[in-house]
């Protein structure tokens, strides 16, 4: 029996029949197995911390209950009005950042966080999917109007919003910003040199930061060569792996965790590959891959590029995400703090999520009849 009728012209009955549904489950499945993540890898680090051992499972259901009705009330909205949100969030977003260079709280040589009323926010995560989406507006519009410079005009909303995300300095950001913006140049089926100067910026960014900040250049190189220097936090998540195996030794009975510093945020995908097990991890890997491919799927039946490119933005956000996380737990990729979507304990990432998924499924509704 369906929720509500065909026939019904309410607001939230018309959300209903028109909403990706199958997108929506796996958002909730995700956001699901994120508070029992939570509850079972968090109280290891609270303890260490002295602040009571369900300190972060309850700051993470307190975020995540607003963040999943953002990520409805969002849904609801129409391409103008993300469009509208998004852009008082990019200006805001923006605003943040620049107080955060100059009042913003300096933990382990960065400034990215500010403290509002007993709550650490972090701009940097709302800039991205509000810079998507803005960015794919200009673009949009120069599709319709080539005179506008609205291409101009995103280029200098990606340079304004990544330069500020290297002051801080947020290189990880700032890669997954990039990536955003060539994706969205390439569905906008611009010039290919475009996408090209924008990749060789990014490569020579890349060099520039490797030679430059000792942190990086230590990370890279005990990636490359694991003898160069500690990878203690690698060689624990590996090792919390190997010891899961198939099925995992059970919710709460992993020991790896307890030599994590960040279980419950940077490792987490690691505390379920030792509790959960080899099936579960799969799951979750099929989870993100479901929601990449239906999204990408769902644009090809767009006829509105503002659409397409928002939402082709937000996708990309989500799986480079996803995928740096998982590659740095699996040591495929040099470790880098980031989040997993849904899944990592964090206030403004989880908030973040819920406005990107929100936006994601307005704009990749089906038009109503």
């Amino acid at each position: 029996m369906s929720l509500f009728s065909r026939t019904d012209k309410s607001l939230l009955g018309q959300w209903w029949w028109t909403v990706d549904r199958p997108i929506l489950a796996a958002c909730l499945t995700l956001a699901v197995i994120g508070v029992i993540m939570v509850a079972t890898a968090s109280p290891p680090v609270a303890e260490h911390l002295d602040i009571g051992s369900y300190y972060f499972l309850k700051r993470h259901i307190i975020l995540l209950i607003p963040a999943l009705g953002v990520m409805v009330g969002v849904s609801l909205l129409t391409p103008r009005q993300i469009w509208r949100l998004a852009s008082v969030c990019f200006v805001g977003a923006t605003i943040a950042m620049i107080l955060v260079l100059l009042i913003g709280m300096e933990i382990k040589g960065a400034r990215r966080w500010l403290h509002v009323a007993g709550f650490s926010l972090q701009p940097s995560e709302f800039i991205k999917p509000a810079f998507a989406i803005a960015a794919a507006w200009f673009m949009a519009q120069h599709k319709k109007n080539d005179h506008m410079g609205g291409t101009l005009i995103a280029v200098a909303l990606f340079g304004l919003s990544a330069t500020l995300l290297m002051m801080q300095p947020d290189f990880g950001m700032t890669f997954v910003l990039t990536l955003i913006f060539c994706i969205q140049i390439f569905l906008a089926g611009l010039p290919l040199r475009y996408v090209v100067i924008l990749g060789g910026c990014l490569m020579v960014g890349m060099l520039f930061v490797y030679f430059t900040f000792g942190h990086v250049q230590s990370r890279v190189d005990r990636f490359f060569n694991p003898q160069s220097g500690d990878n203690y936090q690698v060689e624990q998540s590996l090792e919390a792996f190997r010891q899961g195996g198939l099925v995992g030794k059970g919710p709460g009975q992993g020991t790896v965790k307890l030599n994590l510093p960040d279980a419950h945020a940077d490792f987490i995908f690691s505390v379920a590959g030792e509790e959960m097990g080899l099936v579960v991890i799969l799951v979750i890997m099929g989870l993100y891959a479901f929601i990449l491919l239906r999204g990408f799927s769902k644009l090809m039946e767009q006829d509105d590029m503002f659409n397409v490119l928002a939402a082709g933005g937000l996708l990309t956000m989500v799986g480079v995400q996803a995928f740096i996380h998982m590659g740095s737990a699996f040591n495929i990729l040099p470790a880098k703090g980031m989040t997993l979507p849904l899944i990592s304990y964090g206030g403004s990432s989880v908030l973040a999520m819920g406005l990107t998924l929100g936006a994601l499924l307005a704009l990749t509704r089906k038009k109503k009849r």
